[in-house]
C-alpha cells in the first residue's frame, strides 16, 4: 500500500473567465497533519471542493487517487463512502435539532427498519468523548458556543468512519483556547490513525500543527515545505505565497502632521437592555485628522458595541455622555445620521451585514450612496459602473468583472468590496471592524497599504482588531478595553504586546 492516502494529480479547474487551478499536484502521507496554504484566490478551497465531489468528476481535468484507487466522485457522498469529509468554515449544523441528531443526519442509525435514537444517543456520547466536548448530546445546537459547534462537526465525521479529515479555516471565529483545543484535538486523532488536512490563513498555526505544508499561489503548485527538516518558517510560507519576501508585514507609512479632533466621547456609556448590563461604560477617547487609533481588547471586551453606539447606535442602546464630531456636539438617531455627518463602519461580519452576497460588485459599491449616483430619483447606471470600476482598480479587487457576484469572490476581494461600499459615501471617520479577519497575509498588506493612503489623504480610521500584530504595526494610539471600559490608552512607542494584555485582562 502507497505512503499516500491522498495524490492529487495535475488538476486543473476553469469557470467562465478565470483558471481557478491549473496543473495543481498535491500529495498527503497517511497519519499527517497536512496545511494547505494561499492566498485568497489562490484555488485551496476549489481543490477542496474537487476533492470532495462538490465539483464532479468530468468538470475538472486530472485524477485523484485515494487509498491507491482512482476516484470519480460525482456526488459529495461519493467522498463521504470512502471516508473522506470535510468541515467548511460557515457550519452544515442544524441549530433547532440536539447534538445527536446532527451527528446522525444522513447516516441515522436503524434497527429492523425503525430509526433508533436511543442507541444514537449512546454512539453520540462515545464519539463526543473522542473530540473531548463534555456536553449532554440531547442538548440543542443553538445553545453551543461556536467552538463546541466545531466539534460536534468532527463528531459527526467521526460517525461516518472518516479516514481523512479536511478542515477550511476551522479556527477563524473561535477565540484562541477553543483555538488551541481543536489543534490538541488534531494531533489527538492523528495518534488514532486519521489523516487531516487543514486549511489556515494564521501562520502560527500552521507552523505549530503541521508536519508538511503546501502553497498554492494563482491556482498552482508553489511548493511542500517538510516541517521535520525545518522548513515550514514564517518567511518560507510568506515568500511562496505572495512571490516577495516581506520583510515587514505593514507598509511603512509617509510621516504627516496630525492634525484636529475628528471625534471625541467624553464619559460615553451604552446600556443593553435585552441583556440588562452596559456593554461600554464611561468612555474617553479621541481621534484626531490623520491617525489611526487601535482598539484591542479580549472578545467580549465591548469593542463592537461602542463602534455601534457611535454609528447611529442602530442596536438601540441606552446613551448617556457626549459625543463630539468635529467639536460639535452629536445626536446620532440613525445610522444614516452618522454617514451624513461623515462616519463610516466597515462591520467585522461582512457576511452577514456587510455586503449583499447574491448581489454583484457593483451594485454593493454603491449600495452605500445611491444619492451620489442619481438624478431625479433614477440611479445613472453608467456613472455606477464608471464608480465600479474605478473602486475595483484602486483597491485591487481581483475580479474578471465588476458583474461578479460578490458571495463567489474570495474572502479577501469581499473585505475590498465592502471597504469600497464605504468610501464612497466620502467618511472623514472610518471605523474597521476585524478588517483583516479570515483574510491571507498578501490581502491583508493590501488592506493595510490602502489604509495609509487614506490616511495621507486626511482622512481617520478607528481600527478594532483582535490581532495584535496588526494594532501594533498599524496604530499611532492604542485604547485597550475590558468589561466595556477603557483600561488604558499607549502610544505606539510604548505599546507592546505584554502591556496591551496585561491591561486588557484587568
Amino acid at each position: 500500500m502507497s505512503d499516500y492516502i491522498l495524490e492529487m494529480n495535475q488538476i486543473s479547474k476553469e469557470f467562465p473567465g478565470v483558471k481557478a487551478l491549473s496543473n495543481v499536484n498535491f500529495k498527503v502521507k497517511r497519519g499527517e497533519i497536512h496545511c494547505l496554504v494561499g492566498e485568497n484566490g489562490a484555488g485551496k478551497s476549489t481543490l477542496m471542493k474537487v476533492l470532495s465531489g462538490v465539483y464532479p468528476y468530468g468538470t475538472y481535468e486530472g485524477d485523484i487517487v485515494f487509498n491507491g484507487n482512482v476516484q470519480k466522485f460525482n456526488r459529495i457522498s461519493d467522498s463521504v463512502d470512502v471516508g473522506i469529509a470535510i468541515i467548511y468554515q460557515e457550519l452544515a449544523l442544524f441549530p433547532d435539532l440536539a447534538v445527536y441528531e446532527n451527528i446522525f443526519i444522513n447516516n441515522e442509525i436503524q434497527n429492523g427498519g425503525i430509526l433508533d435514537w436511543n442507541e444514537a444517543i449512546v454512539q453520540s456520547k462515545q464519539l463526543l468523548e473522542k473530540v473531548k466536548l463534555k456536553v449532554n448530546p440531547e442538548i440543542l445546537i443553538k445553545e453551543l458556543g461556536v467552538g463546541k459547534q466545531q466539534l460536534v462537526e468532527i463528531a459527526k465525521a467521526l460517525s461516518k468512519e472518516v479516514k481523512l479529515l479536511i478542515l477550511d479555516e476551522p479556527t477563524a471565529a473561535l477565540n484562541e483556547d477553543d483555538s488551541e483545543n481543536l489543534l490538541d484535538l488534531l494531533r489527538l486523532l492523528k495518534e488514532q490513525g486519521i489523516t487531516s488536512i487543514m486549511i489556515s490563513h494564521k501562520l502560527k498555526e500552521v507552523i505549530a500543527i503541521a508536519d508538511k505544508a503546501t502553497i498554492l499561489r494563482d491556482g498552482e503548485t508553489m511548493c511542500t515545505l517538510d516541517a521535520s527538516k525545518g522548513e515550514v518558517t514564517e518567511a518560507a510560507i510568506i515568500k511562496n505565497m505572495v512571490g516577495r519576501d516581506i520583510g515587514k508585514i505593514y507598509p511603512k507609512r509617509a510621516k504627516k502632521e496630525i492634525g484636529k479632533k475628528i471625534l471625541e466621547l467624553v464619559n460615553w456609556s451604552a446600556y443593553d437592555p435585552k441583556i440588562g448590563r452596559h456593554v461600554a461604560k464611561d468612555v474617553n477617547i479621541h481621534v484626531k485628522q490623520g491617525e489611526i487609533i487601535g482598539i484591542a481588547g479580549l472578545m467580549g471586551a465591548g469593542r463592537t458595541e461602542l463602534a455601534q453606539s457611535i454609528f447611529g447606535n442602530a442596536k438601540n442602546y441606552k446613551l448617556q455622555g457626549d459625543l463630539f464630531v468635529d467639536g460639535m456636539l452629536a445626536n446620532y438617531k440613525h445610522t444614516s445620521d452618522a454617514i451624513k455627518a461623515g462616519i463610516a463602519y466597515v462591520t467585522e461580519d461582512r457576511k452577514g451585514n456587510g455586503l449583499f452576497l447574491l448581489q454583484d460588485i457593483k451594485s454593493n459599491i454603491s449600495a452605500g450612496n445611491l444619492k451620489g449616483i442619481s438624478a431625479n430619483g433614477f440611479v445613472n447606471e453608467n456613472e455606477e459602473i464608471k464608480v465600479a470600476e474605478e473602486y475595483r482598480a484602486s483597491l485591487g479587487i481581483k475580479t474578471p468583472s465588476i458583474q461578479q457576484l460578490v458571495g463567489n469572490l474570495s474572502g479577501g476581494n469581499q473585505q475590498k468590496v465592502s471597504l469600497g461600499k464605504w468610501l464612497f459615501v466620502s467618511p472623514k471617520l472610518l471605523i474597521l471592524d476585524e478588517p483583516t479577519r479570515g483574510i491571507d497575509v498578501g490581502a491583508k498588506f493590501e488592506i493595510y497599504t490602502v489604509m495609509n493612503e487614506l490616511i495621507e489623504k486626511g482622512m481617520s480610521i478607528i481600527m478594532i482588531s483582535s490581532e495584535l500584530g496588526e494594532i501594533l504595526g498599524m496604530s499611532n494610539r492604542v485604547y485597550i478595553m475590558a468589561d466595556g471600559e477603557i483600561k488604558g490608552v499607549l502610544s505606539s512607542e510604548e505599546a507592546s504586546q505584554e502591556k496591551i494584555m496585561q491591561l486588557a485582562t484587568q
